[in-house]
């Protein structure tokens, strides 16, 4: 049985490595701190039936779903944002949901995989935290060793066709004299999320207790720092269980694919 490495085995990796690495079996946690300046996707896959009405949802609302790649129908192989990379394998870990409820996570969905699907690659906020770290702001969840949390807010995404539902969102705390920083880095690449969506009170978008993430680990907030929102890949789960298609494959939180598309090439 191969031995499961760590982020710290992967720290020199290239992105086709840990794609490697996660199809072998040898890696199947969260991504963040992996391949700095790489861009990190979230996933969502639908029947071609569901997939106009997502195609749509997306295009109306960027800042949750920025739409890195759209497959062919039937078609397992990323052909935009990575090369040599299945769709149905190299995420670390993948859940599956029926009418909207999540029946298995795995690690891998080639026995799930239909001639009708169709993958959306979505671009992840773990890519631009290379670019936080290295103006000297630190990423509490990767200190932690832990997932970084993500809640479900009050925020309502607009809707397109059969898809509608609440926004998701990731925390970050982040010490008040580099607020300001944090959100011209992460603004400058839209792509991934772009600027924080909210900063400060998490009671006005609806999260009661930050202590207590709907998806990922919760981290410690320290005196002097402020937690800031960014919208996030995980939104197109909520949208899942609320509009119930009959059939998708998603990313497990935190478990992303690690494309060859660098963070550079998706600034303004």
């Amino acid at each position: 049985m191969s031995t499961e490495l760590t982020i710290s085995d992967l720290k020199d990796a290239t992105p086709q490595q840990v794609r490697h690495a996660i199809l072998e079996g040898r890696f199947s946690q969260p991504t963040s701190g992996l391949c700095p300046g790489y861009a990190q996707a979230n996933l969502i896959v639908l029947p071609k039936e569901d997939a106009y009405d997502f195609l749509l949802f997306a295009q109306r609302n960027p800042k949750p779903c920025p739409l890195l790649e759209v497959t062919e129908v039937g078609a397992r192989q990323a052909t935009i944002c990575a090369s040599d990379c299945d769709i149905a394998t190299d995420f670390p870990r993948y859940r599956i949901y029926r009418n909207g409820e999540m029946v298995e996570e795995t690690t891998d969905v080639s026995s799930y995989w239909r001639d009708d699907l169709v993958s959306f690659v979505i671009g992840c906020s773990f890519s631009f935290e290379s670019e936080l770290i290295e103006a000297g702001i630190e990423m509490r969840h990767n200190t932690m060793g832990r997932n970084v949390s993500m809640y479900l807010t009050n925020i309502d995404c607009t809707p397109a066709g059969s898809m509608g539902g609440k926004m998701v969102v990731s925390m970050r705390p982040i010490p008040y004299s580099q607020v300001v920083q944090a959100t011209q880095i992460s603004g400058a690449i839209p792509k991934v999320h772009g600027a924080p969506i909210h900063i400060g009170d998490p009671a006005q978008i609806g999260i009661t207790d930050l202590s207590k993430p709907d998806f990922g680990d919760p981290v410690d907030i320290k005196p002097g720092e402020v937690p800031m929102f960014w919208a996030c890949g995980v939104t197109p789960q909520s949208i899942v269980m609320s509009s119930k298609p009959a059939f998708a494959i998603t990313h497990a939180p935190g478990c992303m694919l690690i494309t060859d598309t660098k963070n550079v090439s998706l600034k303004f």
